[in-house]
Order: structure tokens, then C-alpha cells, then sequence
């Protein structure tokens, strides 16, 4: 199964399969649908709460959370040090981030 990130609730479960496999899943912003970013949806909060539930990390990499409005940078900064889903604004630390735990312990 190839996994091309999440554009709706039906992809969530591929995304926690590429995660379980790899470790951890990096994601950047563009892997994800606009109503990821829109809270009123309830996409980033079904993905959060899936992510949480199986304990299987996600880092998601945005550079700019002003474009996404002040309740998203609020989301962004209330898992800045979320044990399962971080939120960073460059992929090196994302990935630094995934690899500081070996997979199944977090």
C-alpha cells in the first residue's frame, strides 16, 4: 500500500500503518488536506486522537502556523512536547525528534 497522506478520515488508517511500520510517520504540510488546518472540521483532531489511541508518533512539519489562523498555532503549541504528536517547522528536527525513541516505546 502506498501512503500519500491524509486528505480525509479514510486515510487515517493508512497513516497509522505507515507509522507503526517506519517508526514514526513524518508528514509535512503539504501531505495534508486543507481541513486538516481548518479545526472546525474535526480531520486534525481525528488524526490526533487515532495517533494517541495506537501511541504511534507523528511529527508534522509546518513552517508557517500563521497562515492557518490563531486556533491552529494554539494546537501547534499545546503538543509541542505532546509525547505522540509534535508539530515542528523544519524536517530535521522532526525526524530528530522520531529518532530519539526506538519504535513501540513511547
Amino acid at each position: 500500500m502506498i501512503f500519500n497522506g491524509i486528505h480525509s478520515v479514510s486515510d487515517i488508517s493508512a497513516a497509522l500503518k505507515a507509522s507503526v511500520e517506519r517508526g514514526g510517520l513524518v508528514l509535512d504540510e503539504r501531505d495534508l488536506s486543507p481541513d486538516f488546518f481548518d479545526l472546525s472540521t474535526g480531520l486534525a483532531g481525528q488524526v490526533l486522537q487515532k495517533f494517541g489511541s495506537y501511541r504511534t508518533r507523528l511529527a508534522v512539519i509546518v513552517r508557517d502556523a500563521s497562515i492557518y489562523g490563531g486556533r491552529f498555532g494554539e494546537l501547534m503549541h499545546e503538543h509541542r512536547i505532546h509525547p505522540i504528536v509534535r508539530f515542528f517547522v523544519a524536517e530535521q528536527a522532526a525526524r530528530q525528534w522520531l529518532s530519539q525513541m526506538p519504535s513501540g516505546k513511547c
